[in-house]
């Protein structure tokens, strides 16, 4: 009878045992094959604050001053103290006798740093830094403060009036400024700018200090001599696609380092490239020390052209880690890709004189090409997928960290000019 019970409860035993290992999440390859497809966020990610643009400035009828085009929060300033960028100002499209034509509503509109605030669910903004000259006038605006019209004739679009029939004149000074870094051992900012792609240094006052550009471009700026060029950038450059320059620039917490990458692959040539260019500069004398190979996502596998898939922030964590802002240029369960990545640089193979392998530039090389050449890219890490909050807008543009705490997203709203209903909004994300 006792060895009856005793085999009885080993039956039952076995059979719980059994049900229990049924019920549990299947671990085999396969299912964590689709979880790696999901690339879901760190669960311990949490979204602690959203803070849209309170009472932003009127520009003109139905156009409102917007910044979002960067995000930067000083070491030493209180944590809900940020600042931020505005890119070329107010611009759209039209069609003109079957030709498409880049609009400019306010034609001397000068592109400023913003200092905000973030507080009992608002955003505000504290004071404007509008970009100006050391001495002397402007061309277009006839006084120190520059304008964001493009630069030079067939380098650039046409700029033209509200209506598109007009051209305004060319701005040799004009930026459009995109990403926002700080020195802190020289206590200025620089900015970037998607036209030449170039990089800008300024006063803590909206003074422009220097401007970096491409070698080979000097001569186009001998008609603005009010500002020091240097043409330290690489050439290759000069095959950006039109207004998809410098979108991001992000400066080492000791000051020393300066790196900057273009908003989507060069043009070098097509279009259809994944691989983008992170540059390392040196600020002691301004020059390009290190090239890097970033791979975007594959846009053809989330229903994009490649050029739609691009980046719009870096944030240096230190000389070897940095935080990647990618994204796609869709909105709402259109978007496949809003996405923040940890890369580390350290482990990459520079890329400065390595642009070609055997008749391929770096831009038309795949994968096998790469390992070919000898060229290893940056490792990625997904930090937070910002679709897995809801979020709402198409350009996610500005990052930054609060002491290693907290990451703060900003995005663009354009100036409202596609959807005046849009607005400007900064959320807070409190991380491991």
């Amino acid at each position: 009878m006792k060895k009856f019970m005793f085999l009885k409860v080993v039956v039952i035993s076995i059979i719980c045992i059994a049900i229990f290992a049924c019920s549990r999440p299947s671990t085999n390859k396969q299912q964590e094959g689709n979880k790696e497809k999901k690339s879901t966020s760190t669960p311990s990610v949490k979204l602690i604050g959203k803070y849209p643009l309170e009472n932003p400035p009127k520009l003109s009828k139905g156009i409102h001053a917007a910044m979002g085009s960067s995000l930067l929060h000083l070491p030493g300033d209180p944590d809900n103290i940020f600042y931020s960028s505005s890119d070329r100002g107010p611009n759209g499209k039209l069609t003109v006798n079957s030709e498409e034509r880049r609009t400019f509503p306010i034609p001397m509109y000068t592109p400023a740093v913003y200092k905000i605030e973030i507080s009992k669910g608002k955003m505000k903004i504290l004071e404007q830094i509008k970009l100006k000259l050391p001495k002397g006038s402007d061309p277009v605006t006839g006084n120190s403060f520059i304008t964001g019209l493009p630069n030079f004739k067939k380098s650039d679009e046409a700029p033209y009036d509200a209506k598109g029939k007009s051209v305004f004149s060319y701005d040799p000074y004009g930026l459009d400024t995109e990403g926002l870094a700080y020195n802190p051992t020289d206590k200025t900012f620089w900015l970037s700018d998607e036209y030449r792609p170039s990089l800008v240094q300024i006063k803590k006052d909206g003074t422009l200090v220097k401007r970096l550009i491409p070698s080979g471009m000097e001569s186009k700026f001998k008609n603005a001599p009010l500002i020091p060029i240097k043409a330290s950038l690489p050439i290759v450059l000069t095959k950006r696609m039109e207004n998809k320059g410098f979108e991001s620039v992000t400066i080492t917490p000791d000051g020393r380092y300066l790196f900057t990458m273009t908003q989507s692959a060069l043009s070098n040539p097509g279009e259809n490239s994944r691989v983008v260019r992170i540059l390392k500069i040196n600020l002691k004398n301004s020059k390009v020390i290190a090239g890097y190979a970033y791979i975007t996502a594959n846009g053809q596998r989330l229903g994009f052209e490649q050029k739609d898939i691009g980046v719009s922030d870096l944030y240096a964590i230190n000389e070897h880690n940095l935080l990647v802002d990618e994204r796609d240029s869709e909105i709402g369960k259109k978007a496949k890709l809003k996405k923040i990545y940890k890369i580390n640089v350290q482990g990459a193979t520079n890329i400065l004189g390595k642009d070609k392998h055997k008749g391929k530039t770096l831009e038309q090389m795949n994968a096998k090409d790469l390992k070919a050449a000898g060229i290893k890219t940056v490792a990625k890490e997904e930090v937070l997928n910002l679709l897995n909050y809801d979020y709402p807008y198409e350009k996610a543009e500005g990052i930054s960290l609060v002491q290693g705490k907290k990451l703060a997203v900003i995005n663009d709203n354009d100036f409202g000019m596609e959807d005046p209903n849009s607005k400007t909004e900064l959320w807070l994300f409190r991380l491991p």
